[in-house]
C-alpha cells in the first residue's frame, strides 16, 4: 500500500507503531481455545444483527479475559411459564440451555412481548449466583423482579406494560412528551456519579467516580421504591448528576449481578472492551473455571 500510494514512511515503522497492538490482538483471537458460554436473552433472537452492538461488546471482553466466547442466543418468550403450555419442549429446551451457560446478558428493548420471561431470567440469576449484565430494559426487569420476590410487591411492574398497577416499579421520565412523535427519547452521552470508590463499578472503570456513557430510553426506575430496594441489598451504585434518575445498581452477596440505564456496549472497542461487560465475562470466566 505505501509503495502504491508512493509514500515514504518506512514499513517498519508502521508495524510496529500503528499495527502491533492489532497484529498482538489477532494472535491473541486465533490462539483462544478455553470456552465461556454467554446467554443473550431477548425477542429478536432469530435476527441476530438486531443485537450486534451487544455481540461485538461480549467479544471484546472475551479478548480482556483471555476466552474463546460462545454465545448462547435464546428466545424470552419461551422461558415465559405460559409459552409451556403452547410448546412444552420448546419452553424445556430453552431453559436447559440457560441453564448451561457460564454468565447472562439481558439487553434492551421495547413492549411488552417476551418480557415475562425475561423477569424470569432474571431471578434465575439472581437466585443461582449466575453472573448478569441488564442493559436498559434488561435493568429495569431485574428491578422489577427484586421488587416482586424480595419486596413482596408481587403486581410490580413497569408503567409502559402495565399503568394499573399498584407499584409502578419503572415510570415515564416526567420530561418527556407522551403526545409528540420523534425525538421523545432521552439521548446520547451522560453522566453517570458513583456513591463510592469501593463499589464493584468503580473498579470496573479503573477507580472512576464518575463517566459518560450513551443512553436511549423514556422510562426509568422509581425514585419512590429506591430507599426499600437498597433496603433489601439492591444498591444503586451509579445516579446521575442530580441523584434522582438510577443508573447503575450491584446485587450483594452475588458474584456479579449488575444492570445499567445506559447502553455501555455502544462504546466498546477491540482494544478497549467496555467495563461492565468485561466484569461480566471475567465473572463467567471465573464461574466456568469451577
Amino acid at each position: 500500500l505505501l509503495d502504491r500510494l508512493n509514500l515514504a514512511l518506512p514499513k517498519e515503522r508502521i508495524e510496529v507503531s500503528a499495527l502491533s497492538d492489532w497484529i498482538s490482538l489477532a494472535e491473541l483471537v486465533d490462539s483462544l481455545s478455553v470456552e465461556v458460554k454467554i446467554a443473550v436473552v431477548g425477542k429478536y433472537t432469530d435476527l441476530s444483527d438486531a443485537y450486534l452492538s451487544v455481540t461485538k461488546a461480549l467479544s471484546h471482553a472475551s479478548f480482556a479475559v483471555e476466552r474463546k466466547l460462545v454465545i448462547k442466543w435464546i428466545d424470552s418468550t419461551k422461558l415465559d411459564v405460559e409459552y409451556k403450555a403452547i410448546d412444552h419442549a420448546g419452553h424445556d429446551e430453552a431453559w436447559e440451555t440457560l441453564r448451561s451457560v457460564d454468565g447472562i446478558m439481558v439487553p434492551g428493548g421495547f413492549g411488552i412481548r417476551a418480557v415475562e420471561g425475561k423477569i424470569a431470567v432474571a431471578k434465575f440469576a439472581r437466585e443461582n449466583k449466575i453472573p448478569f449484565l441488564g442493559v436498559c430494559l434488561g435493568f429495569q426487569v431485574a428491578v422489577i423482579e427484586y421488587a416482586r420476590s424480595v419486596l413482596g410487591y408481587t403486581t410490580a411492574h413497569s408503567a409502559e406494560f402495565d399503568e394499573d398497577t399498584a407499584h409502578k416499579l419503572i415510570v415515564f421520565m416526567p420530561e418527556i412528551s407522551r403526545t409528540h412523535m420523534g425525538g421523545t427519547m432521552r439521548l446520547g452521552s451522560r453522566r453517570t456519579v458513583l456513591k463510592t470508590p469501593q463499589c464493584m463499578t468503580a473498579r470496573l472503570y479503573n477507580g472512576a467516580t464518575a463517566f459518560d456513557e450513551r443512553h436511549r430510553h423514556r422510562y426509568e426506575v422509581n425514585i419512590d421504591y429506591v430507599k426499600e430496594l437498597e433496603a433489601a441489598g439492591m444498591e444503586f451504585v451509579g445516579r446521575d448528576t442530580t441523584g434522582e434518575r438510577m443508573e447503575v445498581f450491584e446485587l450483594r452477596d452475588h458474584p456479579y449481578y449488575v444492570g445499567c440505564q445506559f447502553h455501555p456496549e455502544f462504546k466498546s472497542r477491540p482494544t478497549k472492551a467496555s467495563p461492565l461487560f468485561f466484569g461480566l465475562l471475567e465473572a463467567a470466566a471465573k464461574r466456568s473455571a469451577k
